[in-house]
């Protein structure tokens, strides 16, 4: 995504990884990482450094994803947070119909091999924003063929990922 970002829009950043083979993938694509855990605090940036920061399908993962987003907007001016929705109508059909938890391409691990640890849906990161006083500004959600749909009381069930912009 950053190397996009670089490439498509003539941006500035840094990507963050704790994996070595991911970071040297991002440096031989000319893509400045800092080799780091996100769940870490992001003492190393000042206040206000960057206009946008963002968490690319990695909300799930993150140990406490309320202090990494106040981190984030510490940081930044506004955040910009993409994850799987486990509200989705394939993802509750699959739990209703198997009586296990989906694996999705979103979500290809078993639950007991997962990275996986605060799996969400879209009304479940609407109330953690409001009850943490973020204010959500914009929001994308895609179906399950990466086609945005309407945000609508019907985008938990349809939606498949979603993407916001938070203040």
């Amino acid at each position: 995504l950053l190397k996009i970002l670089i490439e498509k829009r003539n941006i500035r950043g840094y990507g963050i990884d704790t994996s070595v083979d991911k970071i040297i993938k991002s440096l031989n694509n000319e893509v400045n990482v800092i080799n780091d855990d996100i769940n870490n605090k992001l003492d190393y940036f000042s206040d206000n450094s960057f206009d946008y920061v963002i968490l690319a399908q990695s909300l799930q993962v993150v140990n406490n994803p309320v202090d990494l987003i106040n981190e984030m907007l510490r940081v930044g001016k506004e955040a910009i947070i993409s994850f799987p929705n486990m509200g989705h109508w394939k993802s509750r059909l699959y739990l209703f119909l198997k009586g296990k938890m989906p694996v999705t391409s979103d979500l290809p691990h078993s639950w007991y091999s997962t990275p996986n640890i605060h799996l969400c849906t879209i009304r479940d990161f609407k109330e953690m924003c409001h009850k943490n006083n973020f204010t959500i500004l914009d929001e994308v959600i895609s179906n399950s063929r990466d086609e945005r749909i309407s945000s609508n009381y019907l985008s938990n069930l349809t939606g498949a990922s979603a993407i916001f912009r938070i203040k």
